[in-house]
C-alpha cells in the first residue's frame, strides 16, 4: 500500500499517522511493528519465534543484495541461517516451518536486517523474489509477462509489424496504479506494393487487452472487482530506443556481454530515456474478463 503514502500524507495534512502494524501471509504470521507510529518508510518487522521455525536463505554478502538462488532451485540446508545468526544490513529470503506442517517452505520475500529488539532481529520488507510487476495484491512474474506479451503481439502481424523489444513498469504515481509496457515495434513493408501499413489506435488498444487477458486470476480481479489496478498502458517508443537503453546501463558499469533488457524498469534514468522516447500511448478500453 506505499503508493497511497503521499495522498495520504497529502490529504490528511501529515496531521494523521499512518500506520502498519503486522508482517503475515496465509502461510504463517511473521511478526509485529513494535513502532507502529514511525514514519511508513522506516516500517520494520520483529518476528516473532513462537509462529514458527523461521530461517533464510542469504542473498548476497555485506550488505549487497544479490539474488543468486533461482525460485526453484532446492537449497541445501548447510546454506541456510538460523533467525539467531543473522547479520545487520544483510539481505535473507525468508524461509518457514509451520505447525500446520510445511517444512522449509520458501515464502519468496526478500528482506534486510535493520536493528534488534534486544536479540531478536528486526527486518525491513524489501520486494518480493522473481515478481517484475506488483500494484497490489497482484504479482508478476517474468514469465507470465512473457507469455502474455506473446499472445498479444500477434496482433500485429497482420499489419507487417514487429515487436522489436519491450520492457514494463510499474506506475504507483497514479490511482490507482498501472502497468505501463514500452514497446518497439519496428514496420516491414508489404510484399505486395512495398507499403507500410499504419496500425490503427484500436489495434493497439486491443493489444493492451489482450495482454491483460492472459494475465491471472488475481490480476484480473483487481482490476475488474477490487478496482486497485488501473487499465493497463502500452507506450510506443521511437526506433532505436532500446539501443540507448542498453548503452545507458553499459556506462554505469554493465557488462556488454552479460547484457539483457531488463524486463522490469526501476532505475529513474532507464525511466527518463523511454519516456523522452514515446511517440503514442494507448490504454485498455474495457476491463479484463473476470468470473468469481
Amino acid at each position: 500500500m506505499a503508493q497511497y503514502i503521499p495522498a495520504l500524507e497529502y490529504f490528511s495534512g501529515g496531521k494523521l499517522p499512518l500506520v502498519c502494524t503486522m508482517y503475515a501471509s496465509s502461510e504463517c504470521y511473521f511478526g509485529v511493528n513494535l513502532k507502529p507510529l514511525c514514519d511508513p518508510a522506516d516500517v520494520s518487522f520483529t518476528l516473532l519465534p513462537n509462529m514458527g521455525y523461521f530461517e533464510f536463505i542469504p542473498l548476497g554478502d555485506n550488505g549487497t543484495l544479490v539474488l543468486n538462488t533461482d525460485e526453484e532451485d532446492e537449497v541445501p540446508s548447510h546454506r541456510l541461517v538460523d533467525l539467531v545468526h543473522v547479520r545487520l544490513g544483510c539481505y535473507y529470503e525468508l524461509v518457514i516451518t509451520t505447525f500446520a506442517g510445511l517444512y522449509r517452505y520458501r515464502i519468496g520475500d526478500v528482506l534486510q536486517v535493520t536493528g534488534f529488539y534486544n536479540c531478536a532481529p528486526q527486518f525491513r520488507f524489501i520486494c518480493r523474489r522473481n515478481v517484475v510487476l506488483s500494484i497490489d495484491n497482484d504479482k508478476t512474474n517474468e514469465e507470465d509477462l512473457h507469455k502474455s506479451i506473446t499472445a498479444a503481439k500477434k496482433l500485429l502481424e497482420p499489419y507487417g509489424a514487429l515487436l522489436v523489444e519491450y520492457t514494463s513498469y510499474a506506475d504507483t504515481l497514479s490511482v490507482p496504479g498501472h502497468y505501463v509496457l514500452y514497446w518497439e515495434i519496428r514496420h516491414h513493408p508489404s510484399a505486395v506494393n512495398n507499403l507500410v501499413i499504419e496500425i490503427d489506435s484500436d489495434v493497439l488498444q486491443e493489444c493492451c487487452i489482450s495482454v491483460e487477458e492472459q494475465l491471472d486470476y488475481v490480476y484480473r480481479r483487481c482490476r475488474t472487482y477490487d478496482k486497485s489496478v488501473g487499465p493497463l498502458e502500452i507506450r510506443v517508443v521511437k526506433s532505436g530506443t532500446f539501443e540507448s537503453l542498453m548503452d545507458l546501463f553499459i556506462s554505469q558499469g554493465g557488462s556488454i556481454n552479460q547484457y539483457k533488457t531488463p524486463r522490469c524498469i526501476r532505475s529513474g534514468a532507464a525511466l527518463k530515456l523511454l519516456n523522452s522516447n514515446v511517440k503514442a500511448s494507448f490504454f485498455s478500453p474495457r476491463d479484463p474478463t473476470w468470473i468469481p
